[in-house]
């Protein structure tokens, strides 16, 4: 059989983000232009590090801690069992947490041995837990060996968080972990699909994660020139992408889960469907370790690939969401490239950026914006670009970037791109079900 004669389709969207916890929350407070990012300055020290207020950047956008699910906040006795806090870190709370919603949202429930060798995990973290990292090493430098935690380094290892999830439901499946900076969500979600057009499993759960807004992180990131710095003091107008006042990326957490299954399958138990996967596509730039190449030609190439894999036409794409995360250089890269490849249809193409709203999830990133693009499909509304006030005065961006308001637009297919650090870039195409 044919590989492409597996089809993958989305029955079940998981969401933890700045903007609330769940897909509704996220969704609805994206559509009505409202911001996750905060400041900084107001979370509590950590042990033994300078906090924020001494960095060149004191925003971030941050899942919020307090009230649980209700008042939008992550409380982790809503979603883990009892002793799961202290045997996982952060960034496997929110995907255990996403996770659940997702499945719980695709009504998969695994009652046979063979629904369960038939079902898989492919998530993924860019960073995974930097704060049991820092202090540990902070702890070992001050005591030793005698106060290491023995969970010190299953709690860091980035395939944890698919680990624990196959553990909790006994999906014996694929048990796959990306981690490939800021394009794992998209590439988690994409080779998920893969282990599906391949037979590996018929139901894929996939996504990214993160959760490392640390004193640490944030010190590296602004050492490297790429953390936005000019808002300190108004945090919601810090990320900005697209617009001529932009100085840099907001550093943002949380965590992006879906269902992927097999059409078929979908179909025969009467699955809700989102959307189709249609095509997942691949490049690496080859160029530099943070910057991408000015014309944007490994971008370019990734979306060339996810259309060909797609088998549409520029023509049938009517939205792309963009990684563009209000860096100077990659904001103009990812244009030039989305203008080359839609070259004849610009007319009729939106782009937006969703980062002005939720930041910068780094490894969660392609995952939550993935959601937020078949969301688009489905609501027939695309999400805002917010902060975008006045367009970069290169005179290239000459798009419908959707600022400050979202618009409705009944699309057929997206697309919508990752980039990351190292030069490697992935888009994935989704679209109606026909």
């Amino acid at each position: 059989m044919a590989v492409n004669a597996r089809r993958v389709v989305v029955t079940g969207l998981g969401l933890v983000t700045p903007l609330g916890i769940g897909v509704h929350q996220t969704w609805s407070r994206l559509i009505a232009g409202e911001c996750g990012v905060v400041s900084l300055r107001d979370l509590p020290p950590v042990n033994g590090l300078p906090g924020f207020e001494t960095l060149p950047s004191q925003v971030g956008a941050v899942v919020k801690r307090e009230g649980g699910q209700a008042l939008g906040g992550f409380d982790s006795t809503e979603w883990l069992d009892r002793g799961d806090e202290k045997r996982m870190a952060m960034f496997t709370q929110y995907a255990i947490a996403a996770a659940k919603m997702a499945i719980k949202d695709a009504q998969w429930e695994t009652t046979t041995e063979d629904e369960k060798e038939r079902t898989g995990v492919c998530l993924g973290s860019g960073i995974g837990s930097l704060d049991d990292m820092a202090v540990t090493t902070l702890s070992f430098a001050e005591s030793g060996y005698r106060k290491m935690s023995p969970m010190f380094v299953p709690k860091i290892l980035i395939n944890m968080a698919a680990g624990h999830l196959t553990m909790k439901f006994g999906y014996r499946g694929p048990n796959h972990a990306v981690s490939t900076a800021c394009t794992t969500g998209a590439h988690s979600i994409g080779d998920a699909m893969r282990f599906i057009q391949y037979g590996d499993a018929d139901v894929m759960i996939a996504g990214g994660t993160e959760a490392c807004i640390h004193p640490l992180a944030v010190a590296g990131f602004a050492k490297a020139k790429s953390l936005a710095t000019k808002y300190n003091d108004s945090p919601a107008e810090a990320s900005r992408p697209f617009d001529n006042d932009r100085d840099g990326f907001v550093i943002g957490e949380g965590a992006g889960v879906v269902v992927l299954e097999e059409y078929e399958h979908a179909k025969k138990r009467g699955a809700q469907i989102y959307a189709e996967l249609r095509g997942y596509g691949l490049s690496g730039d080859a160029h530099h370790m943070t910057a991408p190449p000015e014309n944007g030609a490994g971008a370019a190439m990734a979306m060339r690939r996810a259309l060909k894999a797609a088998r549409l036409t520029p023509a049938d794409i009517g939205y792309v969401n963009a990684h563009a995360t209000s860096t100077h250089q990659g904001d103009i890269a990812e244009n030039r490239a989305i203008k080359s490849v839609f070259d004849g249809h610009h007319d009729t193409l939106a782009v937006s950026s969703t980062k002005g709203a939720i930041g910068h999830l780094l490894g969660a990133a392609g995952a939550v914006e993935a959601i937020f693009t078949i969301l688009a499909i489905k609501n027939k509304v695309l999400p805002p670009t917010l902060n975008l006030h006045n367009l970069d005065d290169s005179g290239e961006f000459t798009l419908n970037y959707v600022p400050l308001k979202a618009q409705e637009r009944d699309i057929t297919a997206a697309v919508t791109n990752s980039f990351g650090f190292g030069g490697t870039n992935a888009s994935l195409c989704f679209a109606k079900v026909k």
